[in-house]
């Protein structure tokens, strides 16, 4: 159809130019008709070109979004409608589909396998090397009665020292402070803690020496003297192949010493002379309560049992109990001595 409406086009411009002339004047010669005939065909292959111009848009916008918009333009004798272009390769978009596809759905798997591995390995040393900190405050009153008895008078505990536990999730699991007298715990240590800094800051008080300064000072000997003292636990299941005790169990064990240090300090500032019984008297329980500790979880988390080398290491964590005691239990404006 458009070769029709360009013909007459044509037809129509060379017309009114042969016959009105160029800007408006008329032609009598042979020359003014070639150059009107000239300018005819001139304008004719400009519109040509436009169009052609616009159906190649078409066939290219029609082949990328899935509609063809196709314009066949005749030019001349013997040439069809022009042909929609094809793409280079009627695969490739399908090919790039779906190996995008492969590539995404790989590396997600492969991610999320990762993911999930490092995700499984962290709760697991989570669990093993520090556990749940909410288990180590499962208590009652029941429980702390019994728990001082034991720490202060440990040889007076007629019951076994072994944890009581249970299968959870498929595996045995521990039972929390509150079901089991043997299981370790957090809030006696802390309050112990916070009871020696304040009988000790009330001794300095009584003494006249007591200064905000001095009871900062107090307090960073309570924690050094904590922190030594799992050093020593930690260090010697360590040296006997037993490192996987969770740290929040050598923490909590370790910070029992308080109860007693707590003890030999109220003694004192009740009567002077009576710090000089309490003190070996929390010293020896202390170390009667650990030996029976650590003996239990030797004996659970070792894999080989020496008992020369095991009763040796036993009897120094006992030992190492008299001068920690000592230190911890000089209160003075100065925490190193």
């Amino acid at each position: 159809m458009w070769h029709v409406v360009i013909g007459c086009f044509y037809c129509f411009l060379e017309a009114q130019i042969a016959g009105k002339g160029i800007g408006g004047r008329p032609n009598s010669d042979q020359s003014s008709r070639i150059h009107a005939t000239h300018f005819a065909r001139t304008a004719t292959d400009s519109a040509l070109q436009f169009l052609r111009t616009q159906d190649m848009y078409n066939n290219n916008v029609g082949s990328q979004g899935g509609v063809g918009v196709g314009i066949g333009v005749g030019v001349g004798p013997g040439m069809g409608p022009a042909a929609n272009p094809q793409p280079n390769n009627p695969f490739g978009n399908a090919f790039y589909g779906a190996g995008s596809g492969l590539i995404r759905g790989g590396l997600g798997a492969y991610g999320e396998k990762i993911l999930g591995s490092s995700s499984e390995y962290v709760q697991s040393n989570i669990s093993r090397y520090f556990s749940d900190p909410q288990y180590y405050f499962q208590v009652n009153d029941h429980y702390v009665r019994n728990k001082l008895k034991v720490v202060l008078f440990p040889f007076l505990h007629r019951g076994h020292w072994t944890r009581i536990t249970e299968p959870v999730g498929g595996r045995l699991s521990y039972k929390p402070p509150i079901y089991d007298i043997n299981a370790p715990d957090l809030y006696i240590p802390f309050m112990a803690f916070g009871t020696y800094v304040i009988l000790a800051g009330l001794s300095l008080g009584l003494r006249g020496k007591f200064t905000p300064e001095a009871l900062n000072w107090l307090f960073i000997k309570g924690l050094v003297g904590w922190c030594l003292q799992v050093s020593l636990l930690k260090v010697s299941l360590l040296s006997l192949g037993s490192g996987e005790a969770p740290l929040l169990d050598i923490v909590a064990y370790a910070g029992y010493t308080f109860t007693g240090m707590c003890l030999a300090v109220f003694g004192r500032i009740a009567w002077s002379y009576s710090y000089y019984f309490l003190m070996p008297w929390a010293c020896l329980c202390m170390g009667i309560f650990l030996v029976k500790t650590m003996k239990r979880v030797l004996f659970a988390e070792v894999r080989s049992y020496d008992s020369s080398r095991h009763h040796y290491l036993l009897l120094f964590i006992a030992l190492a109990q008299l001068p920690l005691f000592i230190w911890l239990g000089n209160i003075s404006v100065h925490w190193l001595f």
